[in-house]
């Protein structure tokens, strides 16, 4: 079983490449359990849990990337949304109006 600071430590390449391993010792200790070849039965779940901590890091990295450039562009945000809702009021008020009869 292997501590989530460890994780923490490497890097994403780092983190697919044991998940990856751990996958395939996942699938194959599947097999072990059904053909009756199981030995230790306590690797399954500590496989399980070791994926599970690698998925939990990789999307709190995810999250933490995601909420870095929201900050930076929320200043310009408001303001080209403005201009979207004012420009799309202004095409409906146009389609509303009667055509001009000369």
């Amino acid at each position: 079983m292997t501590k989530v600071a460890d994780f923490r430590d490497k890097t994403e390449d780092q983190l697919g490449d044991e998940l990856a391993r751990l996958k395939k010792e996942q699938f194959n200790l599947r097999f072990q359990r059904a053909s009756g070849q199981l030995e230790n039965t306590a690797r399954f779940r500590s496989v399980r849990h070791d994926i599970a901590r690698i998925m939990t890091v990789l999307g709190q990295r995810a999250v933490v990337a995601r909420a870095a450039p929201a900050k930076t562009e929320s200043a310009e945000k408001p303001k080209a949304a403005r201009k979207g809702i004012l420009r799309r009021t202004a095409e409906r008020v146009r389609r509303k109006q009667p055509a001009k009869s000369e």
